[in-house]
């Protein structure tokens, strides 16, 4: 039981200033204070309650003052943890827009290493004012090949009516000179035939 009551004197006394025990030798001061026989005695006791009484407001004050300290330190506290959420939140923020830069930057960094790959291939071919030229150039030799190409077929053609022509000829010549012959043989058998009847 007198851990008990230690226990609770412990729990009642707070931070262990001993407040309870200057109230309990207040209380009995006082009592000796009613109860005292002489002026003397009863003086003495009205100091010591006065000591008591200093000590005891002295050490309300003393409480007092580390609870307003507390309580600003609470508030101190609220404060660090709202700049400190924040900050957090800050970072966060941050650590998102960097993510985005990345992106971006690697989207940049992409597109920079496509276009220099369209670039190499662009630059193993001629430019556009060299390739305008080749185009008129190739336009004019097809143009020149189209006339030669039109005189050739002309040609073609003309060389298709003269043998056409020659062809007919050379055929009208074959049936004169196989009417000539014809006419040769016969004749030649109307000679033989009167030499044959000249002689009988």
């Amino acid at each position: 039981s007198s851990d008990e009551v230690i226990r609770k004197r412990l729990l009642i006394d707070g931070d262990g200033a001993g407040d309870d025990r200057r109230i309990n030798l207040l209380v009995k001061s006082f009592i000796k204070w009613c109860n005292s026989g002489s002026q003397e005695e009863g003086y003495s006791q009205y100091q010591r309650m006065l000591s008591t009484l200093s000590q005891c407001e002295f050490s309300m004050g003393k409480t007092l003052l580390v609870y307003d300290m507390n309580l600003r330190e609470m508030e101190n506290y609220e404060k660090i943890y709202k700049d400190i959420e924040n900050s957090i939140t800050a970072a966060h923020e941050k650590i998102s827009e960097c993510k985005k830069q990345i992106l971006q930057a690697k989207r940049i960094r992409k597109n920079r290493q496509e276009y220099d790959a369209l670039a190499k291939v662009i630059q193993h071919h001629p430019d556009r004012h060299e390739t305008l030229k080749q185009l008129e150039a190739l336009g004019k030799e097809l143009t020149h090949l189209s006339h030669i190409k039109e005189n050739v077929e002309d040609k073609l053609e003309l060389r298709r009516k003269q043998f056409h022509v020659l062809l007919s000829t050379i055929h009208e010549l074959q049936q004169t000179l196989e009417n000539d012959e014809k006419l040769s043989e016969a004749e030649e058998s109307q000679e033989t035939q009167m030499e044959t009847e000249t002689k009988q």
